[in-house]
């Protein structure tokens, strides 16, 4: 029985952390417990194990380098850099002006303001990267006005959960932060990989709104004209677009002989600079040749893709770490607030209380993890979940489907930072021998945890949700009309048309790994590579030529270095008297002559 108990000791152990977790124990803690729990238990085990089981009591011991370890990790710095840099932002102000001046940009047109949560949703994930702040911001400004003039609740509430979700895919997301650490991957990979499933599942969002304007109308209103308090001004704004394209087109042909590839970088820069400060004059000096909404979509985007461009930017050209970027963000951040005049000492206190929240939170996690996986390696656990998924049927694909599936149903329970920790570096061994580049595995996993946000009774966007919209009957603030409240029912039916799109998105994935592989560069085919040796000058051979020869080299032999090597030909050669002759013509080692 003890045998038996030995030998099943990571199954055992891996329930019992299910079951401490469907208890309600916080997670932090049941991983810390069941570790020294099972410790204590799997070293009065070991004897009986046959080998099995490695625990003794002195690998304790390694407990705080395994801490410290986790305390110096670098990588994990840049998770209180992103999640400052997007309270911050949230903060100032920054998720109101996008939201208000894309919606009125769109608004004329069926869905508008849908489409407008939706491009917001992905400008503030590549901002912040953090999911309640773009979800929180968006229904508290969005979801009234959408209430306001008719949109249907579910559709409502579900783009404006399902938006706030694209700041798990889309970089800067903590989550590629922790699944790129777990993974033992860089951080600058994961981003590259993950940039084009991110803006594929934003089109496949925008797709599907635009299927409900055109089949159900009714639905997404578009608004009416009393509404559009900027007016129209479209053309304006093209002319506007049209004419910074034509700048930066022109200074990458000036700079392309000095910058090469990068002039094209440097002429985006001057012609975005260039209409931006074009803008402010028009407005400030009075000049009012551009329409107002020109003149607001201009001024309100370029920041935000300002701060974009220098975060994710810097990282993908190799200029910064995640760390560094993550550093400069937050700097970012908080000049665009000072520069709204929202800057305040106290906002600063809350957003630094909050991220301190946060990253306490993921390093007690963190912590308990360690603990337990030292346990559930002694018990040569990784072995088992390796075996178990290695022998899965269907190679690759089955692995991930195998995968998929226990990470969406987990999803249902736990939180991503929860998964990531528990089962991302147990994945890592089987992934590996089944030839799967850890990259895409990375973010076929981050697109499965976006579902975890959507997916009830534990989604953590719905509850943000739930939290600021509105629960009773309430008098809208401008039409003076009594609107109904917000059921929970609804929202969780508006979320499910997004988790299917999710799904559809993690098959996607898999199906074209190319949109993650991207991030290796063109691929070289190792047939047409041609390797050239540079030539030699031709060696002379055996002396003739113009080759030297020294006396004594050896003649015949193509190339021979002249070393002066000793005569080694037959004659004897001649000896002082008294002295034997060296045979061969071997050299003489100068024997003394012995005189009787």
């Amino acid at each position: 029985m003890i045998e038996i108990l030995a030998h099943n000791m990571a199954p055992i152990i891996f329930a019992s952390l299910v079951v401490f977790l469907l208890l309600g124990y916080p997670v932090a803690f049941s991983l810390a417990a069941n570790g020294l729990i099972f410790f204590v238990i799997g070293v009065w085990l070991a004897p009986y194990s046959n080998g099995e089981i490695t625990l003794d009591w002195p690998l304790l011991g390694t407990m705080p380098q395994r801490l410290w370890g986790i305390l110096s990790n670098e990588t994990l710095l840049a998770i209180p850099f992103f999640t400052f840099m997007g309270i911050i932002l949230e903060r100032s102000g920054m998720a109101e002006d996008l939201l208000d001046t894309i919606g009125q940009l769109f608004g004329p047109i069926r869905g508008g303001l849908a489409f407008a949560v939706v491009l917001v949703g992905a400008l503030l994930a590549a901002t912040t990267g953090v999911v309640a702040a773009s979800v929180i911001a968006m229904g508290l400004i969005s979801l009234p006005i959408m209430l306001r003039y008719g949109y249907d609740r579910r559709t409502a509430t579900g783009v404006i959960a399902a938006s706030g979700t694209l700041a798990q895919i889309i970089p800067p997301s903590l989550v590629l932060i922790i699944l790129a650490d777990q993974l033992g991957r860089s951080v600058g990979d994961m981003y590259k990989g993950a940039l084009i499933p991110g803006l594929v599942l934003t089109g496949m969002y925008l797709g599907y709104i635009a299927m409900i304007a055109i089949f159900q109308p009714h639905k997404v209103p578009a608004l009416p004209p009393e509404a559009r308090t900027l007016g129209g001004g479209v053309t304006s704004l093209l002319v506007a677009l049209a004419a910074a394209s034509g700048i930066g087109y022109g200074a990458h042909l000036w700079a392309y002989a000095d910058w090469g590839a990068n002039a094209d970088v440097l002429g985006a820069t001057i012609g975005t600079v260039a209409i931006y400060l074009y803008a402010l004059a028009d407005r400030y000096a009075g000049l009012n040749l551009l329409s107002r909404l020109a003149q607001q979509v201009i001024m309100v985007l370029i920041p935000p893709l300002a701060l974009i461009f220098l975060v994710l930017g810097t990282i993908f050209i190799g200029l910064a770490t995640p760390t560094e970027g993550g550093a400069m963000g937050a700097v970012g951040a908080m000049v665009l607030a000072f520069a709204k005049g929202r800057f305040t000492i106290p906002m600063v206190q809350s957003a630094l209380a909050a991220t301190t929240r946060l990253s306490a939170f993921v390093l007690f996690v963190l912590i308990g993890a360690r603990m337990f996986s030292l346990t559930f390696y002694g018990v040569n656990g990784h072995i088992w979940v390796e075996e178990l998924l290695t022998a899965v049927p269907g190679g690759q694909y089955g692995f991930l489907f195998v995968v998929n599936l226990i990470i969406f149903i987990l999803g249902f329970f736990l939180d991503f930072f929860e998964i990531a920790f528990i089962l991302i570096p147990l994945l890592i061994a089987p992934a590996q021998t089944l030839g799967i580049d850890l990259i895409w595995l990375g973010v076929i996993i981050g697109v499965n945890l976006q579902t975890s946000f959507l997916t009830p009774p534990f989604g953590f966007a719905l509850f943000y949700l739930r939290s600021v919209a509105a629960k009773v009957p309430y008098l809208d603030k401008v039409t003076g009309k009594k609107m109904d409240g917000i059921k929970t029912g609804q929202i969780y039916q508006g979320a499910i048309p997004f988790i299917i799109i999710q799904v559809l998105m993690i098959f996607a994935v898999v199906l074209f790994p190319q949109m993650v592989m991207h991030y290796k560069g063109p691929v070289v085919d190792a047939s047409t590579i041609e390797i050239k040796v540079p030539g030699f000058q031709p060696m002379d051979p055996g002396g003739q030529g113009t080759a030297p020869v020294a006396p004594g080299g050896l003649p015949g032999l193509p190339g021979a270095p002249t070393l002066g090597a000793p005569n080694l030909g037959g004659a004897t050669t001649p000896s002082p008297q008294g002295e034997a002759p060296a045979p061969g013509g071997l050299p003489r080692l100068g024997a003394p002559v012995i005189t009787p």
